[in-house]
C-alpha cells in the first residue's frame, strides 16, 4: 500500500462518512427544509472527498477536470432542486412561515451592535 493508496483510502473514507451523516439527518431531522439542509451539505461534502480520494488514480490531467465538471455540475444541480423544493414547502405552506419570520427577526437584532457605553 503506497501514499497514493492511503491518500485515497482517508479521502473516500470522508466522504462517506459525510455521506452516512447525511442520510441520518434526512431521516432523523423534523422538517423538510432542516432534512434538505443536511442532505444536500453533506452530500456535496462527502462527493467532494471522494472525487478527491480518486482523482491520484486518474491517469490524465482529461479525466481529473471530467471528475472536477461533473462535482461542480452536481453542486448547482443540488442548488436549484433544493431552492425549487424550498420555495414549494413554503408556498403549500407545509411549513410555519411564522416560525421562519420570527427566527429572522430575532437574528436581525441580534446583529446589530449596541451603542451603550
Amino acid at each position: 500500500m503506497n501514499a497514493f493508496d492511503v491518500f485515497s483510502l482517508v479521502f473516500c473514507s470522508s466522504g462517506l462518512f459525510f455521506f452516512f451523516a447525511g442520510t441520518v439527518g434526512l431521516i432523523r431531522f423534523p422538517d423538510t427544509l432542516s432534512r434538505l439542509h443536511a442532505l444536500t451539505k453533506a452530500d456535496n461534502l462527502g462527493l467532494g472527498l471522494i472525487i478527491i480520494g480518486i482523482i491520484p488514480h486518474l491517469s490524465s490531467l482529461l479525466d481529473v477536470f471530467r471528475l472536477l465538471l461533473v462535482w461542480l455540475l452536481i453542486i448547482f444541480s443540488s442548488a436549484a432542486c433544493s431552492y425549487l423544493i424550498a420555495s414549494q414547502v413554503i408556498r403549500d405552506k407545509s411549513i410555519n412561515t411564522k416560525s421562519l419570520l420570527k427566527f429572522k427577526k430575532k437574528s436581525e437584532t441580534n446583529d446589530e451592535p449596541s451603542n451603550s457605553l
